[in-house]
């Protein structure tokens, strides 16, 4: 189960953290990859890494929150591929504050980088799915989508992350007939690159250790269980899921 030999995904924000993680899983599990990011260098790294999985990797340079970009590289990976079975929405990034003294530049920042990007992203590779009839989207959103928080005060994410859990939904609803599926993973607490400085103060991890069942930050790869079966061809029956993988906070 779970094969996806054959099929072609793209994955934003694959330069580091969850994203870096999400290619390196899908290219065990045999797929071909576009993987995205600002950072070049770092991508052409991370290609010679994956190809030793015997997989096809296009690296290509995108701001996510740039539409020439995204339309550029839309083309390059029809070009190279020929199709786009499926887009992994996984680029991110938080100016942090409360709703009090948060400014708009803050504000705008968080919402052009964490919920604009994924519907330019989606617009224009749902396109390419739409052609083949077939597709899996799977948008990284986070349990901040679905709850508040008192550790904290970061009021921009979690609109950002609230406005993609209910992009899903909709999305999910308007492109069934095209056979084109859309499901969301809310991430937990995962230590990366962006998150580092947070989690290892002593302050969050007590609060961490307070507020998550399992007691402890998510480990590397412990989303790409979750991506994989939603992208997968057995998933066929499966949209507008909102997933949480957060170590039961959401359950509590």
């Amino acid at each position: 189960m779970f094969n996806l030999k054959g099929r072609v995904a793209v994955i934003t924000g694959a330069s580091s953290g969850l994203g870096k993680q999400m290619a390196k899983g899908f290219a065990k599990q045999g797929a071909d990859l576009v993987i995205l990011a600002r950072r070049i260098e770092r991508l052409e790294e991370l290609k010679a890494e994956l190809e030793k999985e015997g997989v096809k990797v296009l690296p290509v340079k995108c701001d996510v929150t740039n539409t020439e970009d995204i339309n550029a590289a839309a083309a390059a990976a029809e070009k190279e591929f020929g199709k786009v079975d499926i887009l992994v929405n996984c680029a991110g990034s938080a100016k942090n504050a409360g709703v009090l003294n948060m400014t708009d530049e803050e504000w705008d920042f968080t919402i052009a980088t964490d919920q604009t990007s994924v519907f330019k992203m989606t617009r224009a590779f749902a396109n390419i799915m739409k052609k083949n009839n077939y597709g899996r989207i799977i948008n990284i959103a986070s349990m901040y989508g679905l709850v508040g928080n008192t550790a904290l005060d970061t009021v921009a994410y979690h609109s950002s992350k609230g406005g993609v859990v209910n992009f899903t939904r909709a999305v999910a609803a308007e492109l069934a007939k095209y056979n084109i599926t859309c499901n969301a993973i809310c991430p937990g607490y995962f230590d990366t690159e962006l998150t580092h400085d947070t989690l290892v103060t002593p302050e969050f991890t007590a609060y961490m250790k307070a507020t998550v069942p399992l007691g402890r930050y998510g480990h590397e790869g412990e989303l790409n269980a979750g991506a994989l079966f939603l992208a997968s061809d057995e998933a066929s029956y499966v949209t507008g899921l909102i997933m949480p993988i957060d170590g039961g906070y959401t359950a509590v």
